[in-house]
């Protein structure tokens, strides 16, 4: 049985390490952290990095667990006015930034990330910031389970998604749940991903 609540603060630290696992070998996340030399530990850190700065405090970290408790998927959403107060809350975790990134790869992973916004929606929307399954736990459900426990929710409320794909894997899962394609996202090194919305669902 999958269950799915939110994260609390003590579980940032293994829900990065669940993501790092998961990213280890997506195509924008190499371009990220490119290299192999302590990879794993290097996304772990930008993960915890990018959960406490962003969704953690903007909007909603969504763990799956088991019935022994064993956290088996992420799903990090950053709330529609994340940007207020981004700045401070992504200068806290510099530390483990720099130690995922190496300083001079904070300002490539600066233009990624600016690539990226320019494609989100400029009406008020939810932003699948990261969601990952560990490899124990892959095809039995558990990224469905920790989608929906949100799109329900915004289904509810009357409110938008929105989220970046890389694989095409993802993206079938994505639309059979209600997402639209909008446009591929070029000038990204070694991948496309792809960008989708979300409207809510008749009720």
């Amino acid at each position: 049985m999958i269950t799915v609540t939110p994260a609390r603060a003590d579980d940032l630290a293994p829900a990065a390490a669940v993501l790092a696992e998961a990213f280890e070998k997506d195509p924008v996340m190499a371009s990220v952290v490119p290299g192999s030399a302590r990879r794993r530990e290097r996304l772990t850190d930008l993960f915890h990095a990018l959960l406490a700065s962003g969704p953690y405090a903007t909007g909603t970290v969504d763990l799956a667990h088991d019935a022994d408790g064993t956290i088996l998927g992420v799903a990090a959403w950053e709330g529609p006015h994340a940007e207020r107060g981004s700045l401070a809350r992504q200068v806290g975790e510099l530390p483990r930034f720099g130690r995922a990134l190496g300083w001079l790869g904070i300002p490539r992973a600066l233009a990624l990330l600016s690539r990226l916004a320019r494609h989100r929606p400029r009406a008020p929307h939810w932003y699948l910031a990261e969601i990952g399954v560990s490899a124990a736990a892959r095809g039995k459900g558990v990224g469905k389970a920790l989608l929906s426990a949100q799109l329900d929710t915004l289904d509810t409320t009357r409110q938008v998604a929105y989220l970046e794909s890389s694989t095409p894997d993802n993206r079938r899962l994505y639309r059979r749940l209600g997402f639209e394609e909008l446009s591929p996202i070029a000038g990204l090194p070694g991948a496309q991903p792809v960008a989708m919305l979300r409207l809510p669902a008749a009720r």
